[in-house]
């Protein structure tokens, strides 16, 4: 910034000045196309009503572009292309940009993107008019300290790339994951090698789509010589919208009057709509939301009694290509007979709801990681979490519970020494009591360390040698404590998710516990414990456990019946020290690769935003 600073000081002392963008350019609309004008296979790109280009020409008569702005269609959004193109009608241009230098105009134009969005007239193709940003005020200092802004903004737009090119690989080979185990899970034993979920043993019946709907409907559009039929409130779906997702929204509203006074229909939420003209033609959707929708939309309302709506969703995805093979014309346009006739295996309901929950499962992951960085640090959240389960979990197929009727401690050796460890159950090896009765009023500034039960849920992690907070000698005479080594866990929550996180106590010194929480004291590694509590195996225990309605409570004496493994002291240790490094790589990739992501972004659009603020002329 000091360069920027210094260039500005000498080449313009006295502030930059500020010109309405239709003073510094030319604004050129472009050249109407026909479709049968254009090529697949150009050198000549067309922009028109979106920023992927509509076609190609062999050449051009026209002088070469750079910056453009969509006027219809996808309004408002700007571009930039590093080699020449042709502006068809809904395409803006800016020519005669001698005082701005294009690279910089456009990187300017972006932080109005928001001004620009909110000036876009709403419809069935949304617009926006000439005179909206023709107005809008550019900064311009001299050539030099725009080109310096460019390069420096150019630097910062490599980057962002770069770091995301390692996330678009992860997300392509998530997808082939998905697909892959889609087509297994559809395709009822008929791939190798199978991956059938128990299909083999269902009785799977073949009927149509109208078989399995109660109601098959399509939609309507209202007329474009009302323009009280739009703008309304009353969500419209157009067949271009329909692109293998959950539908939420629509781009388009319409009116009550417009609905009454077109064949568009009501439709219920979470229908299947399969898009049946166009370029979308035989792909699917699904309506969270009551909707209606154009005449393009065959939308089928499920009979939940026959079939899941989210399966007969799936299956469709996976059928995408069979069922357009059935259409006419260049873009395989179908009808809804040909949808209603369309067949499609019914297994029993709840074998259809485990594939849809798989699948659903999946396509979270997809989605997910789509978000961006968050979203790749919760899968490596969950590989640990998959690893550290499958490290506890160890060989169940083997009888090597306690059967009691000798010296306890050496039969649980026996085992271990036999089998590599011995389950048992938590009072087996642990005595558990309530904790004490002070409250958070009875926090001071020193004196006796204490957890308070609900800093377990907000403030510890899996283990600590610190606490957070005292009370005094006096309110801890009537206390109950815990010592290094014991496990700390909290038995009230708001949710059976959340009742009976843990912190095992690490600390040198012992420490008061409060009420509503439980204090396990063990003679194995408290950490270890502390891991087999945040498993998957313990939570199936204590949801059994648990009870209440809005307050869910597990009662401490009954945390002794917990089922637990219990490997060798020396084993556990081997284990933690394992898991210890899988919770350390979880928190790096938190606090390391998305806090740089998020620092770089913020940074890129700090400098963004000052490079292109001025001091106006006075």
């Amino acid at each position: 910034m000091s360069k920027i600073d210094d260039m500005i000081a000498k080449l313009c002392p006295n502030g930059v000045e500020y010109k309405a963008l239709g003073d510094v350019s030319k604004i050129n609309r472009g050249v109407r196309v026909t479709r049968d004008m254009l090529t697949t296979d150009g050198k000549i790109p067309v922009y028109q009503n979106a920023l992927t280009p509509l076609g190609y020409f062999d050449k051009s008569n026209r002088k070469a572009y750079s910056v453009y702005l969509i006027g219809a269609g996808a309004a408002g959004k700007i571009g930039f292309s590093d080699i020449e193109f042709w502006a068809a009608d809904d395409c803006y241009t800016f020519d005669d940009l001698n005082q701005v230098n294009d690279k910089f105009l456009y990187y300017f134009l972006q932080t109005q993107q928001n001004y620009i969005d909110t000036r876009v007239r709403k419809g069935s193709i949304p617009r926006i008019s000439r005179d909206v940003f023709e107005k809008i005020k550019i900064p311009v200092p001299p050539l030099k300290i725009q080109e310096e802004i460019v390069h420096i903004l150019d630097k910062f737009t490599s980057l962002t790339a770069e770091l995301t090119a390692e996330l678009t690989a992860e997300l392509t080979a998530r997808r082939k994951q998905y697909e892959y185990y889609r087509d297994a899970l559809l395709s009822f034993g008929k791939v190798s090698p199978p991956l059938t979920f128990g299909l083999n043993n269902e009785e799977v019946r073949w009927m149509t789509l109208g078989e399995i709907c109660k109601n098959v409907c399509s939609g309507g559009t209202p007329s474009t010589s009302h323009s009280d039929y739009y703008g309304g409130d009353v969500p419209w779906l157009r067949t271009q919208e329909v692109d293998w997702r959950d539908i939420r929204d629509t781009e388009v509203k319409i009116t009550k009057k417009g609905v009454e006074n077109s064949s568009a229909k009501w439709i219920p939420a979470n229908c299947v709509i399969v898009a049946m003209y166009g370029a979308t033609a035989a792909k699917v959707a699904i309506n969270k939301i009551p909707l209606t929708t154009n005449q393009a939309c065959c939308n089928l309302e499920v009979n939940p009694q026959i079939a899941s709506y989210r399966y007969v969703f799936h299956w469709l995805c996976n059928n995408y290509q069979n069922l357009k093979s059935l259409g006419q014309g260049s873009q395989s346009n179908i009808n809804a007979g040909t949808v209603k006739s369309f067949k499609i295996p019914v297994p029993s309901l709840a074998m259809q709801e485990k594939i849809a929950n798989i699948l659903d499962n999946f396509d979270a992951v997809c989605n997910d990681l789509n978000i961006g960085l968050p979203a790749e640090i919760g899968l490596r959240k969950k590989q640990y979490e998959y690893y550290r389960d499958r490290i506890l979990s160890f060989n169940t197929n083997v009888n090597n519970s306690i059967h009691g009727g000798g010296n306890l401690q050496d039969e649980i050796k026996l085992l271990q020494y036999v089998f590599g460890y011995a389950m048992v159950r938590l009072g087996d090896i642990a005595t558990v009591m309530r904790g004490g009765s002070f409250q958070k009023k009875d926090f001071s500034e020193s004196g006796v360390p204490c957890i308070h039960y609900g800093q377990i849920y907000t403030k510890y992690g899996l283990h600590a040698d610190k606490t957070f907070t005292f009370i005094s000698d006096a309110a801890a005479e009537k206390q109950k404590f815990a010592e290094p080594n014991d496990v700390v866990m909290a038995v009230t929550s708001e949710n059976v998710e959340d009742v009976c996180k843990c912190v095992a106590w690490v600390g040198k010194e012992k420490i008061a516990v409060s009420g509503h929480s439980a204090i396990i004291h063990h003679n194995q590694n408290g950490k270890y414990l502390s891991y087999y509590f945040h498993t998957s195996m313990f939570f199936e225990q204590k949801r059994k456990l648990a009870h209440g309605t809005k307050v869910i409570e597990v009662t401490p004496d009954t945390l002794t019946k917990i089922q637990i493994p219990i490997p060798s002291i020396n084993e556990q240790e081997r284990i933690v020290e394992i898991l210890d490094k899988f919770d350390a790589l979880v928190n790096d990739l938190s606090q390391g690769i998305p806090a740089e992501i998020e620092a770089r972004k913020k940074q890129y659009e700090y400098y963004r935003d000052k490079l292109l603020t001025f001091k106006k002329a006075s």
